[in-house]
């Protein structure tokens, strides 16, 4: 397993514990599906993970970001953050944020729907006058829809998941071939993960290799991030830390790649410090 140093670039916490949960979300992680903090700074010394983007779940929390925060503030230059805002949030609560530790914000496609992200023209702007990401999470042919808005607007764009592509529809599909034209706009980033939500098959989920593989190829390591998704919520099997980095070496041999991916992009695009 790679010795080298790692960022982190989605996982989540949860610590119902100390910041409940909204009452209005229909998913409560609990037993294995729990990950507080500190549960994830064990983690962080087993793999020498040295920094990580935090994203807030859509799931549990909705918009309450309190437990982000928290880590983030907690976290002494460890942490950055992704929230989970209303999205008519004004420029003066993004600021705030900001100043927090929060890099971007997510708009989560794949669960609530095209609809609600369609006319968002306000909100890039805002994000894009402070310098932080849309991070948009889209699954199947979903992308396809928002295009037009991504086309039109300045925002820098983090596409998570891998854009979530439908496999059994092959690198020819529409919404794929949308993806990778994205590369040619100089502002779009894509996070190299979540193979086992989009996979129909079990690990190694190989059926998702060559979409994995495509974005590297057109959008480069500079522009190319890695993510655990811990502590895998929704899991259909059993999921590890070690053996996702062991997937990651066998996919990506060259370790100037993998370097490239795992600290020097994340670094950069996120200032982290060393």
């Amino acid at each position: 397993m790679t010795p080298q140093p790692i960022i982190d670039c989605h996982h989540h916490v949860f610590d119902p514990a100390r910041f409940p949960y909204d009452p209005a979300s229909t998913y409560r992680p609990e037993g294995h599906e729990l990950g507080t903090p500190d549960n994830y700074q064990t983690v962080m010394a087993a793999y020498n993970i040295r920094h990580s983007l935090i994203v807030g779940p859509t799931s549990a929390y909705n918009t309450d970001n309190r437990c982000l925060l928290d880590t983030l503030k907690r976290g002494e230059g460890k942490f950055k953050g992704v929230a989970v805002t209303p999205r008519d949030v004004d420029s003066a609560t993004l600021s705030a944020l900001r100043d927090r530790g929060v890099v971007g914000i997510a708009l989560n496609v794949a669960m609530l729907g095209t609809e609600p992200f369609l006319k968002l023209d306000d909100l890039m702007e805002r994000l894009a006058a402070l310098e932080m990401y849309a991070q948009i999470q889209v699954q199947n042919d979903q992308l396809l829809a928002l295009m037009p808005l991504l086309k039109r607007t300045r925002t820098r764009l983090l596409i998570d998941h891998s854009g979530r592509p439908d496999v059994s529809a092959g690198l020819d599909q529409p919404a794929f071939q949308a993806l990778l034209s994205l590369a040619d706009n100089g502002r779009t980033f894509v996070k190299l993960s979540g193979l086992s939500q989009f996979s129909k098959q079990g690990y190694p989920w190989a059926d998702g290799h060559a979409f994995q593989l495509a974005l590297l190829a057109h959008f480069g390591a500079e522009n190319c991030m890695w993510g655990s998704d811990w502590p895998f919520l929704r899991a259909k099997s059993r999921m590890d830390m070690g053996a996702l980095l062991l997937l990651l070496e066998q996919l990506i041999p060259d370790e100037a790649t993998r370097r490239q991916i795992l600290w020097h992009t994340p670094k950069r695009l996120f200032g982290f410090s060393e």
